[in-house]
């Protein structure tokens, strides 16, 4: 996982990727400061290389002369002769206000490595239009939301817009967020429309976006009061954007999604997770930039978040479940019993009580696949980095009502009598499930990273050290649980972070083109957690 370095706390803040000619471009905020704009590529969207900053706070003076924040890097569609290529919008905020009211700019490039702010055109910055939305410190919470620009431009449909997190003049005033909406103008220019899309019930819709999949559009947005990204569906570009009965797009800790279209046609879903640390007796957030996920419209019509299949080019062995057996009884239980068939399906069944059974070998690194199918009304599961006392990740699975729970269980060091464990929820995630079965289920653990998948769905995602290798398996309680085409695949470890090359600047023979990325495999990824 990508994370910013430096003195004391430096995290990556929001992001946006851009692909282009073979390369991924990640732009990222650098927090506390909130001073530049990063720039890291990479060749696979896993392991990130830092090139030189995009863009720092303007001079004193500058109407962005405090801080940036949220930026949107696309395609320039007037791009010509003497045009630049790529445009950036970006929010900037102004010392002389404290900070306290949102503008958007924009800054331009050819190669998308050097970028110059665009100064003097009329109509920039941008500044949210009074008629429609929350303007002035004087209104609602006394300063001005208008941040996270995105820009929709669809040939198709002839859209051309900018989105921003905006809020609107009425109504309570922890319910005024909205997807704020500025036509761009024939010449120049863009101009302010009524919001595309109001909920009603957020305080603010966070790095909006809306984008075209089979035959629909869709708009997701990161909401404050959930730390969650949702998403809403329309049959038009305008909308009405309607939700499902479930719009949670990821669960908990990750926020701030942007998409990424790529000439095959997919949709990457990238974003950054927070990471909750106790340093120094003093709980903080950390965060970091997780894989990207694929999007997709499943047969209901429904945003479907899938793993990323770059990590199909990380797989180094593949071990079949007659590598994988005998199984390893965790604790000696009467009730229990395990065992394998001939074509390699694994039954495990624990009348009263509860059992782990483990595969053969230690596994940090992996990608496990299988189908189950449950028998019986109790509880089941799988244990990941457990070690033969039982101390892991426990990740309960109630397959019939379709809820999955990761929690990290072991022994607390230097715990008191009443403190000797240590038991802690990480992660939930929910899916719509066919209580006959069967499941797939897909574990992908590489680095920190933990992803969980059920029938193809991502459902939880997330970033967490407390066990970093040992046993994987499954349990049982009061079930029996059968485990159909049980693979676990070998990952590449991830990079480590490597001082020695050029880390917050490029060179000329780093890009001696700038569209020519470095060759794959070439050591591209850094830094990396």
């Amino acid at each position: 996982m990508y994370a910013s370095h430096g003195f004391l706390r430096s995290d990556i803040g929001d992001v946006d990727v851009v692909f282009h000619d073979g390369l991924y471009h990640l732009f990222h905020l650098v927090l506390p400061n909130h001073d530049f704009i990063a720039h890291a590529v990479s060749d696979d969207a896993l392991n990130w290389r830092r090139v030189k900053n995009a863009l720092f706070v303007g001079d004193p003076g500058d109407w962005d002369d405090d801080m940036l924040w949220t930026m949107h890097v696309s395609r320039n569609p007037d791009a010509g002769p003497g045009e630049p290529k790529w445009r950036m919008f970006y929010t900037g905020l102004a010392r002389r206000e404290y900070g306290r009211i949102q503008r958007v700019g924009l800054a331009t490039s050819n190669d998308l490595l050097t970028w110059q702010r665009a100064t003097g055109v009329p109509g920039l910055p941008i500044e949210a239009d009074g008629r429609y939305y929350e303007s002035t410190t004087e209104e609602g919470r006394h300063w001005v939301s208008f941040r996270d620009p995105f820009f929709h431009h669809d040939p198709e449909t002839g859209t051309r817009e900018l989105l921003v997190a905006g809020r609107v003049k009425t109504g309570p005033v922890i319910r005024r967020g909205c997807v704020a909406r500025y036509r761009e103008k024939e010449g120049g220019g863009f101009e302010a429309l009524p919001p595309l899309h109001r909920p009603g019930i957020y305080d603010d819709i966070e790095v909006p976006a809306v984008f075209r999949l089979g035959g629909k559009h869709f708009m997701i947005g990161s909401i404050r009061e959930d730390v969650k990204i949702h998403y809403w569906h329309a049959a038009d570009a305008d909308g009405p954007y309607e939700n499902f009965f479930d719009n949670v797009l990821l669960p908990k800790g990750n926020y701030a999604g942007r998409i990424t279209k790529l000439p095959d046609g997919r949709v990457l879903l990238f974003n950054f997770f927070a990471k909750q640390e106790q340093i120094g007796g003093r709980d903080i957030v950390r965060k970091m930039l997780p894989p990207p996920k694929e999007l997709e419209v499943g047969p209901s019509g429904r945003l479907r978040v899938c793993s990323y299949s770059g990590y199909d080019g990380m797989v180094e062995r593949e071990r079949t479940a007659t590598e994988l057996t005998p199984l390893r009884p965790l604790f000696e239980h009467e009730d229990a019993t395990g065992r394998v068939d001939g074509d390699g399906t694994v039954h495990l069944a624990t009348r009263s009580g509860y059992q782990g059974f483990l595969l053969q070998g230690e596994h940090q690194h992996f990608r496990l696949r299988g189908t189950l199918s449950l028998e019986g009304d109790g509880k089941c599961g799988m244990l990941v980095h457990c070690d033969g006392e039982g101390n892991g990740y426990y990740l309960s699975l109630d397959l019939i009502k379709g809820v999955a729970q990761l929690r990290a269980w072991g022994t607390r060091e230097g715990g008191s009598v009443e403190t000797a464990f240590s038991y802690q929820s990480l992660q939930a995630g929910y899916w719509v499930s066919n209580p006959a079965g069967p499941w797939d289920i897909q574990v992908l653990c590489h680095g920190m990273y933990v992803e969980v998948c059920i029938n193809g769905q991502v459902l939880l995602t997330l970033a967490d050290d407390s066990f970093s290798h040992g046993g994987v398996g499954f349990y049982t309680e009061s079930a029996a649980l059968r485990v159909e085409n049980l693979v676990v695949e070998e990952l590449r470890a991830p990079l480590e972070e490597d001082h020695q090359m050029p880390f917050c600047t490029t060179s000329e023979q780093d890009f001696d083109h700038a569209d020519v990325g470095p060759p794959v495999g070439a050591g591209v990824g850094v830094p990396m957690v």
